[in-house]
């Protein structure tokens, strides 16, 4: 039988899901029936983390179940959105269809079960486009953006979209891709600032190519089936992203996001400032990982002057739990963090707080 901690990191991935995604929701819950009566399932499930809700494990499971059905792998292709309608869907279907996943496509299953969620979700860069905007105002200079768990990179071109919300829009009216969000808060007031980066660079543990048809798949499968707005969306960055990696010859490379972080932070160099840039990517990584970071950061930090500062701007679950992100800013000399909103994990609200005092 499966672990409480497990059964109930599915339980409360159902109902975050249900209002927005009732077909995941319904597709997890019906995973979780399994998996309490199948004993074998159970424990390779739990093998996977001592602590599923911050691994992702039901996520990772939808994730895995969508990727069959984007392949046209039966039944999954015949079930999934947009091919039925989810009310027809029944739970007998969705239980032959889970434990036929488990045993006939074992091997590619457990792959997806290995590694964390990729979603890439480019509506964040509603809140990382403006974060890059304080950075800019703040220092005067050019930047050299570094993002950490890039998955296929489509954040890094968060000043090539079009932002467009009720209180302040930005940027090229022709890009291919137009962000809105609920926007809560004043405009920023760095909103006019001069962006100009210099270079990019990223890594993942696993990066998507999206030069490749499967991987874009794979991309696609960490988006909620029943969440056309977000795949629409994602099919756009995609297409954009693609021919910008190429042309700026960026690599998301496959490395280790502390030895990535210490080789970036060793080429540094005077009249630029240097962004380390993430999004829900923090909890994925390792705790030593995390805090070889950390001491690489602060130890840069130090070292950093006005003709060289030192940024990392982070978009991450709160310390202390709740629904939204924080989006934060450590900036060096000073080393002042500063949190400048918080935000829908995938972009949907942003409440602006950047005038507000240092936290």
């Amino acid at each position: 039988m499966a672990s409480p901690a497990l059964l109930d990191a599915f339980d409360r991935q159902v109902a975050w899901c249900v209002a927005t995604a009732p077909f995941t929701a319904k597709v997890l819950a019906r995973s979780r029936h399994w998996l309490q009566h199948d004993t074998a399932a159970g424990a390779a499930f739990d093998a996977l983390s001592a602590d599923p809700a911050t691994a992702a494990v039901p996520l990772r499971w939808a994730a895995a179940l969508h990727h069959l059905a984007l392949q046209g792998k039966e039944p999954w292709h015949s079930l999934w959105p947009p091919e039925v309608d989810i009310e027809n869907v029944s739970a007998g279907q969705l239980d032959d269809a889970i434990e036929r996943a488990w045993a006939l496509h074992r091997a590619q299953v457990q792959a997806a079960l290995a590694g964390p969620p990729q979603t890439n979700e480019v509506q964040r860069s509603t809140a990382l486009l403006p974060g890059l905007l304080h950075v800019a105002a703040a220092t005067g200079l050019p930047l050299v953006l570094l993002e950490i768990g890039a998955s296929a990179g489509l954040n890094l071109w968060c000043d090539r979209y079009r932002h467009a919300h009720a209180r302040w829009q930005w940027g090229d009216t022709s890009s291919p891709l137009t962000l809105c969000c609920d926007w809560r808060g004043p405009a920023p007031s760095a909103a006019t600032a001069l962006l100009r980066i210099l270079r990019r660079a990223a890594c993942d543990a696993r990066p998507i190519d999206l030069g490749q048809p499967d991987e874009s798949l794979r991309l696609a499968s960490f988006v909620w089936p029943d969440q056309s707005e977000r795949l629409a969306r994602l099919h756009t960055a995609r297409a954009a992203a693609a021919p910008w990696l190429k042309q700026e010859r960026v690599k998301i490379e496959a490395l280790s996001a502390a030895e990535f972080v210490g080789r970036e932070l060793n080429q540094r160099a005077c009249g630029q400032a240097t962004v380390l840039m993430h999004s829900v990517v923090w909890q994925y990584i390792g705790a030593d990982e995390r805090a070889a970071i950390t001491h690489a950061m602060h130890a840069a930090g130090q070292a950093a002057r006005a003709d060289r500062p030192l940024a990392w701007l982070r978009l991450e679950p709160p310390a202390q739990g709740g629904d939204d992100v924080e989006l934060r800013c450590r900036l060096w000399p000073g080393g002042v963090d500063q949190l400048l909103a918080r935000a829908h994990p995938h972009g949907a609200h942003l409440h602006w707080l950047a005038d507000g005092p240092a936290a």
